[in-house]
């Protein structure tokens, strides 16, 4: 019954998107070129450099574009996650919890914002570019980690961001701080962590854990050494890596909620 409601719900904020295919083609487009800032930013660096942390222009590229197809896909079904703040602070979060449906689902299919498919058409292309100017050794093996990195990938992004997002219910403002690891783990993953050092490569790859995203897969399907000296291994693991993030923010997400008490205004 509640899978009906669901579909019930998300078709009618589709159709309702759609309605205006102009405006939703401008939009689509407008979310790709918001998507690739970071782009942008990698082409004007290899304009002064050959290498960066031990990567080529073309092997940046495809950690870039592993990374940024897996945020598309997350912002497009988790980014809702953003309004929660809103709904503490004016009660509704409250009408949430009497309609006999989970809380993380309804919040998540309160809107579908199908522009947001332009931020993962972007990471596509330039992952088409990449993969035919790396030499990529086609297997089974690597084809079936290229199809699963992406979706392993936006489940570890949306785990981060129910994670960051479950501050909110005792910072009722914390806004601001589930952005700088939802967004801020968007531009991190976009480079290898390699060109990052000290304490910000162990938090941000190990602790949130972005270098799962794209930086070990994308070693993987190079064959190529880690300049850091990790494991190989490492580069097949991350749908295990996605399911562990999955489980924990599921059960944050199930404590903050039952020690939810509203604003009291």
């Amino acid at each position: 019954m509640a899978d009906g409601i669901y579909r019930k719900i998300l078709h009618a904020r589709l159709r309702g998107q759609l309605s205006y295919r102009g405006s939703f083609l401008l939009d689509c487009l407008a979310q790709a070129i918001a998507q690739g800032g970071e782009l942008v930013v990698i082409l004007v660096l290899f304009n002064r450099i050959t290498a960066l942390g031990g990567f080529s222009v073309t092997e940046v590229l495809l950690v870039y574009a592993l990374a940024s197809t897996a945020f598309g896909m997350s912002d497009l079904f988790a980014g809702q996650l953003n309004a929660l703040p809103m709904y503490i602070r004016e009660g509704t979060f409250d009408v949430l919890l009497l309609r006999p449906l989970g809380t993380l689902p309804q919040l998540m299919a309160s809107d579908l914002p199908l522009k947001r498919i332009g931020r993962v058409f972007s990471g596509l292309v330039v992952l088409g570019y990449a993969l035919l100017h790396n030499d990529v050794v086609w297997t089974p093996w690597s084809v079936g980690l290229l199809l699963v990195t992406p979706v392993a990938g936006a489940v570890i992004f949306s785990g981060i961001w129910v994670l960051a997002c479950s501050v909110c219910f005792w910072l009722v403002d914390g806004q601001e701080l589930a952005n700088t690891v939802t967004y801020g783990s968007n531009t991190f993953t976009s480079y290898p962590i390699s060109v990052y050092s000290g304490w910000l490569r162990r938090l941000m790859a190990f602790v949130v854990p972005g270098a799962f995203v794209a930086y070990y897969p994308a070693l993987a399907l190079l064959d190529k050494t880690d300049p850091l000296g990790a494991p190989a291994w490492l580069g097949w693991v991350a749908p295990l890596v996605a399911a562990l993030v999955a489980g924990l923010a599921g059960i944050t997400w199930t404590f903050a909620v039952r020690h939810y008490r509203g604003t009291g205004s």
